[in-house]
């Protein structure tokens, strides 16, 4: 059930759902602390003796079924494994994704301070309310893992990490100079391998002590479902869910779609060029995302042009496109495919074409951006909101022929990236590709056709989210995350 998937998230002042948390360490390793062949080892050159090792197979079984357990019954907040870096990694890395400070007392854990930290025993670190501290305990010790689950600590208010020992404080400084630390050796790699003014940008972005991190601002509610009028019309609009060769993002859309109550319509590009399928029989199309032709064309530019050479297609798609009653969305692949096919879109004649992205690499993500006041009927209502989208692609870096203030003044731009201020974002990674003042969204004058670089159909429902807040001012986000209502717009549309 992936409403249960626990991260190794830590909240910053300790507290979530109300209540302060406790860290508590199960040690797998019954307190051997190996250290042959740990990351520790290698920084000193050596390899040791003696590697950790399962030596009870009974008890990780009693573990695992354990955590399970206390998993189902909502009792855990945060999970991170030990035996990848040790203790102190394992610690840091949930200070990291939290942006939060943590105190860690190791006096429970034996006199060795530095085996304690840097072991590579199987373990893990759990966070716990500390109402349910006992509780949890309680379970741990029926799993016969009581003498080995020690309460080392909790998050801390003040963004430092400490790990104490005998009153004394052993290794302590702030998050983000054990960040810097850490995310060296990546950035060094990064710079050899991709744009090197990007690794010092995604590395300024990591060690900026007041970004405020990832957040949303919803401008509509996302529970009101605008498409129950509808509910009980017999009728369902057929949506072609369009696809070409290596294109692999359609069930995804076809069941955003499918939920906003479409009939969506599986239609690969052979059915069209064959004439076995005819866009004339559908209310509105989505060219979905992908690897078509595996890239190799220029993303969606092959696609495009398997419509612009073929005669039967491109009667196909332009008689669809004059159609007053038609709509479309591109996303990804399908972003770039129909912007390849503007001359054929009436009010399309500003829309960019879509290049390498500027970090040279592949960016697959988690972004933030903002929806901007446009036409577009697929993001009707929803201007102003900032909310996280998936991001997927090596070509997306928005390139205008003249300038890219010109379809600004126009309003026809429907996205663009922002920082996590809420700034149109110009620099590495909250711009995953590089495009001019983050824009990654267009629609046509009319609104009836849009394209986009990220995700939406990948965050429909809120447990498709990597990253969600918990809440929504006083509500808990529901069923249907807020992207859901891009796909009702369109529902709306058909009437």
């Amino acid at each position: 059930d992936v409403r249960h998937t626990l991260t190794p998230d830590i909240s910053c002042d300790g507290r979530r759902d109300g209540e302060g948390g406790d860290l508590i360490l199960i040690d797998l390793g019954k307190g051997a602390n190996r250290l042959g062949g740990s990351a520790l080892a290698q920084v000193y050159k050596q390899v040791g003796h003696h590697a950790p090792d399962v030596d009870d197979a009974a008890m990780l079984k009693a573990f695992f079924s354990a955590i399970q357990d206390l998993n189902q019954r909502g009792l855990l907040l945060a999970y991170h494994d030990r035996s990848d870096g040790g203790l102190f990694a394992t610690i840091c890395e949930m200070a990291f994704a939290g942006g939060a400070g943590v105190e860690i007392q190791l006096d429970e854990l034996g006199a060795d301070t530095m085996a304690t930290m840097f072991n590579e025993e199987l373990g893990a670190v759990i966070q716990v309310r500390h109402t349910d501290t006992d509780e949890v305990l309680d379970s741990l010790r029926d799993a016969g893992l009581g003498k080995h689950s020690f309460v080392i600590g909790a998050p801390a208010p003040d963004c430092r990490i400490s790990f104490q020992y005998d009153g004394k404080e052993i290794l302590g400084a702030d998050v983000f100079e054990f960040r810097k630390a850490w995310s060296e050796t990546t950035q060094h790699m990064q710079s050899l391998r991709d744009n090197p003014e990007c690794a010092q940008q995604e590395m300024n972005s990591r060690l900026d002590a007041d970004d405020p991190g990832m957040n949303v601002e919803v401008t509509f509610d996302p529970d009101d479902n605008i498409t129950a009028p509808y509910v009980n019309v017999d009728a369902r609009p057929r949506m072609a869910i369009l696809r070409e060769q290596g294109v692999n993002g359609q069930i995804e859309m076809a069941a955003a779609f499918d939920r906003a109550g479409f009939d969506a319509i599986d239609v690969h590009m052979s059915d069209i060029i064959s004439g076995r399928a005819s866009l004339k029989d559908f209310n509105g199309l989505v060219a979905c995302g992908g690897f078509s032709y595996g890239d190799v064309l220029g993303a969606g530019e092959g696609w495009a042009k398997s419509v612009l050479f073929n005669p039967r297609a491109r009667d196909e798609f332009e008689a669809f496109f004059q159609r007053g009653d038609s709509f479309g969305l591109g996303v990804c692949n399908g972003c770039q495919m129909m912007s390849n096919l503007h001359e054929l879109i009436p009010g399309a004649d500003l829309w960019p074409h879509f290049e390498r992205n500027v970090s040279e690499q592949f960016e697959a993500r988690l972004s933030l951006v903002e929806i901007m006041d446009s036409p577009s009927l697929f993001l009707k209502d929803m201007a102003g909101s900032r909310l996280p989208i998936a991001v997927a692609h090596g070509e997306g870096r928005a390139v205008f022929k003249d300038n890219e203030q010109q379809v600004l003044d126009a309003g026809l731009v429907s996205l663009r990236y922002v920082d996590n201020h809420g700034k149109p974002a110009d620099t590495y990674p909250a711009n995953p590709n590089g495009s001019p003042q983050g824009i990654t969204g267009l629609t046509t004058t009319d609104g009836r056709f849009t394209i986009m670089m990220p995700h939406p159909e990948r965050v429909f429902r809120t447990v498709q989210h990597s990253w969600a807040p918990r809440s929504l001012g006083d509500q808990e986000w529901g069923e249907d995350a807020p992207w859901m209502r891009l796909f009702r717009n369109a529902r709306r549309f058909v009437g």
